[in-house]
């Protein structure tokens, strides 16, 4: 009974907040406008499925693009670091100087680079960006980690330094890597989102584009409708990722 009730619990909150809100926009009579009732939204949701399908499909091709592209200049970058005390001294302050950018300063410089014909190339760019540092720090954690008992063993045994990077250092960073992906896999959609309303510009079509369409022309239902699909989106991959961490944990526990 317990466990029914538990997961019950959010689907009777939601209902509660939604029944509160639709009662409040009728009784006060709120311009639709201002704020939509959500059965406003809802009817503008299955009015506008399609295209939010197509749109949801674009910013999630750029952000997976994007997080592809981080996870492999960040393995790279990590295994550098972790090799070399003096590149991990000269590449460390700008990955962070990096991250701590805010990406809307410098998507404006994208945007040129990549050509105003070209939006998706800059959303991918900048999206990668602010993929990189959760992956980056984790791997460069995660190979700094090992068990000093096996490396004092390893070194008994003659290994070279790339049998300990292969066999040693690669598999007890395996949890770092999974969950700085996992946290970069959140990062990149909204790195994509950002960029695109940056961007200004509707070559990419994204949801981000369907959002400031919409509220160009003030149907605020629309606007709520794809924030709800970007929202429902976003919760889709979070849960992926979540469901292959717990995959890969039970596998690297295995081995």
């Amino acid at each position: 009974m317990s466990r029914v009730l538990g997961l019950a619990a959010p689907f009777v909150l939601v209902a509660a907040l939604l029944g509160a809100w639709e009662a409040a926009c009728r009784l006060l009579a709120v311009p639709q406008y201002l704020v939509p009732t959500p059965s406003a939204v809802g009817l503008a949701l299955a009015q506008n499925a399609g295209p939010l399908v197509v749109s949801a499909g674009r910013t999630l091709a750029m952000a997976m693009e994007a997080l592809a592209a981080a996870a492999v200049f960040a393995g790279v970058l990590a295994l550098c670091v972790s090799i070399s005390r003096t590149l991990d001294r000269a590449i460390r302050p700008l990955a962070v100087a990096l991250q701590v950018t805010p990406v809307v300063a410098i998507a404006p410089l994208f945007v040129i680079w990549a050509g105003v014909d070209h939006p998706d190339r800059a959303i991918v760019a900048l999206a990668a960006i602010v993929a990189f540092f959760p992956i980056f720090s984790g791997a460069v954690r995660g190979l700094g980690s090992p068990d000093p008992d096996l490396e004092r063993l390893f070194d008994l045994y003659g290994a070279s330094a790339m049998q300990k990077l292969v066999r040693l250092r690669l598999p007890s960073a395996i949890p770092f890597i999974v969950e700085g992906a996992k946290v970069a896999s959140g990062l990149s959609i909204i790195g994509a989102v950002v960029a695109e309303f940056v961007a200004g510009s509707g070559g990419a079509q994204g949801l981000a584009w369907r959002i400031l369409e919409a509220g160009n022309r003030l149907e605020t239902a629309k606007m709520f409708a794809a924030i709800l699909a970007l929202a429902l989106m976003a919760a889709a991959v979070h849960v992926l990722f979540q469901a292959l961490e717990k995959r890969a944990l039970l596998w690297w526990r295995g081995r």
